[in-house]
């Protein structure tokens, strides 16, 4: 109970600190910086669903939330509302994750990873080569930034925040998801698939609708990456950002909640500030992907965890072994007591 209490306060001040981040950091790369880890920590948390619940390893999410990017692009470009875009732009990577669910599912493991890589792939090569629609490695420009009921996202702090609310609502939505019934049977087909059929569930079905729902925030993702940029190009839907982004989830931890928001802030973080410092980044994300794997294979959420309750075991058991001898010592005093009265 009480580590609970503890596990929510801390959440609660994370929360705080993130919801006051552009008061206490002014500066505005830091601000773009930490809007930058927001949206892809919900990207991540969507792919988590599938990787870390569902047991299926996707190389193909860049693709997805690359189809919102370009649909939200396109559609404004064209003259439709932002509200219109992004409500079409999220129905159109809903309908493209439904047609990767229904090709990849066919499979799994090495076959369903490969499936998906393919898809994302696709969505790369159209990208690339439909240059009549997609402009090519020149890539699609947005020209202004939605404001909606009026609140002006022009502005790092602005941006934020709002980044900030859909960051909220999406980790509310996946914590719901974990503690829902749908939520155990989606554990349940990874776990046992084949019991999972033979008492009655369809576990084809339960898998393509954790991918829809994979799917969905990555669009939600996608559109609060569109609207960062304002600017979307072949390379986002490419293998690098679908390797960048299962990166986040498996060195955070996998099945977790805070994992892959974890991770997407080491990666966001080594990309866009040490490269300012060092110039072979990759080597040094590469370096701590390793060391994490190496020291903690469930991930750093999981691994930091494990190694709280491991520290707090040795200290109770120091403790009890500590009340254990003075009660001894004090029994002996008692003993030598009564020796001397005698």
């Amino acid at each position: 109970m009480m580590q609970m209490s503890f596990r929510n306060i801390g959440i609660a001040l994370g929360l705080l600190l993130l919801a006051t981040l552009p008061v206490w950091m002014q500066h505005p790369y830091y601000i773009n910086t930490s809007s930058q880890i927001l949206f892809w920590a919900i990207i991540a948390l969507g792919l988590n669903v599938l990787v870390g619940y569902a047991g299926l390893t996707s190389l193909g999410h860049a693709g997805l939330f690359a189809i919102t990017g370009y649909a939200v692009a396109l559609l404004v470009d064209a003259g439709f509302g932002h509200l219109t875009a992004a409500i079409a732009a999220i129905g159109l990577t809903l309908l493209a994750t439904a047609v990767f669910a229904v090709l990849a599912l066919r499979a799994t493991g090495i076959g369903f990873l490969m499936i998906t890589l393919a898809l994302g792939q696709i969505v790369w090569g159209i990208a690339y080569r439909w240059v009549d629609l997609t402009n090519g490695d020149n890539g699609v420009n947005l020209k202004a930034r939605p404001m909606p009921f009026g609140f002006d996202l022009s502005s790092p702090s602005a941006f934020y925040w709002a980044t900030f609310i859909a960051f909220v609502v999406a980790l509310i939505a996946m914590q719901l998801f974990v503690r829902s019934p749908f939520g155990a049977t989606v554990r349940g087909t990874r776990d046992q698939p084949r019991r999972m059929n033979a008492l009655g569930f369809n576990v084809w079905l339960i898998q393509f609708l954790a991918f829809l729902f994979s799917g969905f925030w990555c669009a939600i993702g996608g559109l609060l990456y569109i609207y960062y940029n304002q600017f979307v190009a072949p390379p986002v839907a490419g293998l690098q950002s679908s390797a960048e982004l299962l990166l986040m989830v498996i060195s955070g931890g996998t099945g977790t909640l805070l994992g892959p928001i974890a991770g997407a802030a080491i990666v966001i973080i080594i990309k866009n500030v040490v490269s300012a410092w060092i110039e072979r980044w990759n080597l040094v994300l590469g370096l701590i992907f390793v060391i994490i794997i190496s020291f903690m294979p469930d991930g750093l959420v999981p691994g930091i965890r494990r190694l709280w309750r491991t520290m707090r075991g040795i200290d109770v058991a120091e403790a009890a072994a500590a009340r254990a001898a003075g009660k001894a010592v004090s029994d002996a005093a008692k003993e030598k007591s009564k020796e001397g009265v005698q």
